[in-house]
């Protein structure tokens, strides 16, 4: 049976790991197929997991085009859903079936998010740009499955290891590379919306 002595460590330390987690770094599992082939490959047999930083977020830095983050799902809410940001406010956005209008602009304070795998993604081209409150982190660094170790990189920079073959790796990338390119090819950008600084930003398994 646990000691005294170590029932009160455990509550000693509990506050500090709930506190990180919460406010700087946690780590979840990706489900779901909407970030294909960035998350959950057809080639892997294992579901990605990710470090998330919160930190980024409730620090008040930029939010840009291409970060892949995790929102509040808009729809149902108490979920948590991870999606790229196509477009930050005044950018102008070409969308996607099934959303009504051809094109939107975004409005102050919000994004318009995507998965990567647009015909398996419930996103802004179904519930239209998002407030950025709803922002909870940026996703950093793949650490499982372990032939697919390493940092999340910005859209104009190769991809990761996503494979054990480098030939079956080089066809991934192209793949992400190529929808990634899709999607920055529908926006219409402006100066000053450039990236959006979220430090005034309300209280608002991870899901693809």
């Amino acid at each position: 049976m646990p000691t005294a002595k170590s029932v009160l460590r455990i509550l000693y330390w509990t506050p500090f790991a709930v506190g990180f987690t919460q406010y700087f770094y946690t780590v979840k599992t990706i489900k779901g197929r909407s970030m294909q082939p960035t998350f959950n490959p057809d080639t892997s047999a294992w579901n990605d997991v990710i470090i998330f930083d919160r930190f980024s977020v409730n620090s008040g830095k930029p939010i840009l085009r291409g970060d892949i983050v995790s929102l509040k799902d808009p729809v149902r809410h108490k979920r948590t859903i991870v999606k790229r940001v196509i477009a930050v406010p005044g950018d102008v956005v070409k969308t996607l079936p099934p959303y009504p209008h051809t094109d939107v602009l975004i409005p102050e304070g919000h994004i318009w998010v995507e998965g990567d795998e647009p015909f398996r993604s419930l996103d802004s081209n179904s519930f239209g740009p998002i407030p950025i409150a709803l922002v909870e982190a940026k996703l950093r660094y793949i650490i499982w499955p372990l032939h697919r170790l390493g940092p999340l990189r910005r859209p104009a920079s190769s991809s990761t290891a996503l494979t054990d073959s480098l030939e079956s790796m080089k066809n991934l990338e192209s793949a992400t590379t190529e929808r990634e390119r899709q999607q920055q090819s529908r926006v219409t950008e402006t100066a000053s919306a450039s990236c959006h600084n979220p430090a005034n930003r309300h209280a608002a398994e991870t899901q693809c």
